[in-house]
């Protein structure tokens, strides 16, 4: 059997490989940022999410954590912290799947199917129950402020400026910085 360090390398070169954009934090192989498309034919179509992975040292027998951080509207991924509930990440996990199947298959397969009977975003779950054509409609207001590449080109460029200061959270950046604000930033 390969060592875990083994393991972990391979894993993050295949999503690499596979054409995921992929920033290594501190070039560590254990933390790293992975931009998400949404997938096609759903109403996040047109979105571009920075997904944070870490990998625990128990990794690939633990599950990575998952997080968005840019804001994503969704029943099963909580708003300010990007947290994200789904069984075959949180639970169920098995060394049997690796990072390429979170982001070509986990993932995707979220977003075209919430489950709002077990939400994290109460009010995403409420409105996708109870109307599902507003639910679509704040979905893709929510890609328009937060999840367009400029929107995420903007962010990224006030993460780092916030981190050269020690000044503020990932999840205080994605609420803060959407495409609107960037005309007000300079």
């Amino acid at each position: 059997m390969s060592s875990p360090k083994k393991r972990i390398e391979t894993d993050v070169m295949k999503l690499m490989m596979a054409d995921h954009d992929v920033s290594l934090v501190n070039d560590n192989m254990m933390e790293f940022y992975v931009k998400f498309l949404g997938p096609k034919d759903t109403p996040y179509e047109d979105g571009c999410w920075k997904v944070r992975c870490q990998l625990s040292e128990g990794y690939p027998y633990q599950s990575p954590s998952i997080g968005f951080v840019n804001k994503i509207f969704h029943p099963n991924i909580d708003e300010m912290s990007g947290s994200v509930c789904l069984d075959v990440i949180n639970q169920t996990w098995s060394p049997m799947f690796d990072l390429l199947n979170i982001f070509d298959t986990f993932l995707p397969q979220l977003l075209m199917y919430p489950n709002p009977t077990d939400p994290l975003n109460g009010e995403a779950a409420s409105l996708l129950m109870r109307e599902p054509e507003q639910y679509k409609a704040k979905i893709k207001e929510y890609v328009r402020k937060f999840a367009t590449r400029e929107a995420l080109l903007v962010a990224e460029k006030n993460l780092a400026v916030a981190k050269s200061e020690g000044s503020s959270s990932e999840s205080e950046l994605s609420e803060e910085y959407s495409i609107e604000s960037s005309s007000s930033d300079s």
